[in-house]
């Protein structure tokens, strides 16, 4: 992947905001891509939080491989987090969520009835990386468009604070990735998942990736999508040697019939985020923990 400055001073700001504002909220409602439930997780979110409450949405649910979602559920709670697999669009996940929201919460309204305190709000920040659907998923839990919503990382620069009803609050904050990936791959699943703008990346590198990975995880997929009545991809080609296959059956060639790589490769990345090219997740837990 070619270099790019993918952490820009606005997150910094952003960071900085979050910081200011914990000490306002009861609770943090992590929201995190259920296509890559670990690589999506800024770990900065654990040392901000402190020793709040927590809730984790897997986001993005109807995308992903739902047998690998209910690993990760498992996996989580295991740990002792509460985890809910959403869409965002719908609200089939509501009511799921304000119960969480009330247990989590319950030491803190147990307290205030102590001290004859009633009706107080509670008070959510929402917090996760760039594009992950935090904005859909306040709207939709909202019932109204209240926050900015976008399909591009970085729509939501400043705080927000969107009232719920009588009795909650949610701090909408800006997405923010942390300054520096210790695997190279991490990146490159985050910005499959446009968790880094387009225009910073190598397209025909990640299509490359994806295609490989499709291969060794979900074998068939990729013919399934691409390949004419017949035809057959060999699971040992390289990377470029599947866009060529593609581009072929799929006409995506340029003047004198040579492949268009940089158009199949957009192809391929608009397929499998929009899902046409089936419910994919792109890691695996953690080694020892599937058998676990």
């Amino acid at each position: 992947m070619k270099e790019y400055q993918w952490y820009p001073g606005h997150m910094t700001k952003a960071r900085r905001m979050m910081e200011e504002n914990i000490r306002l909220v009861d609770l943090v409602i992590e929201l995190a891509d259920a296509r890559i439930p670990l690589s999506s997780r800024n770990p900065d979110i654990d040392t901000l939080a402190g020793n709040r409450s927590r809730i984790l949405l897997l986001c993005k649910a109807d995308l992903a491989d739902p047998a690998r979602t209910q690993e990760y559920i498992r996996y989580y709670e295991e740990k002792g987090i509460k985890v809910i697999a959403l869409d965002a669009r719908t609200r089939k996940a509501n009511d799921q969520i304000r119960k969480a929201v009330d247990q989590a919460c319950q030491a803190k309204i147990e307290r205030d009835r102590k001290r004859g305190i009633v009706g107080r709000p509670l008070r959510a920040m929402v917090v996760g990386v760039p594009n992950v659907g935090k904005s859909t998923f306040i709207n939709s839990f909202a019932g109204k468009a209240s926050a900015k919503t976008g399909n591009k990382p970085g729509v939501t620069r400043g705080k927000q604070w969107i009232r719920l009803g009588k009795n909650l609050d949610l701090l909408d904050t800006p997405g923010i990735l942390w300054p520096k990936f210790e695997d190279r791959e991490i990146g490159i699943r985050l910005a499959l998942v446009s968790a880094i703008r387009d225009e910073l990346l190598d397209e025909e590198e990640l299509s490359m990736w994806l295609a490989a990975y499709l291969e060794k995880e979900y074998p068939g997929m990729m013919a399934a999508r691409y390949a004419r009545e017949g035809e057959t991809y060999d699971p040992v080609w390289t990377g470029e040697e599947r866009l060529r296959a593609v581009a072929v059956s799929r006409n995506l060639c340029l003047k004198g019939g040579e492949p268009d790589i940089r158009r199949t490769a957009r192809t391929i990345l608009d397929d499998f985020r929009s899902g046409r090219l089936g419910r994919i997740t792109l890691e695996r837990l953690p080694a020892g923990e599937e058998e676990a």
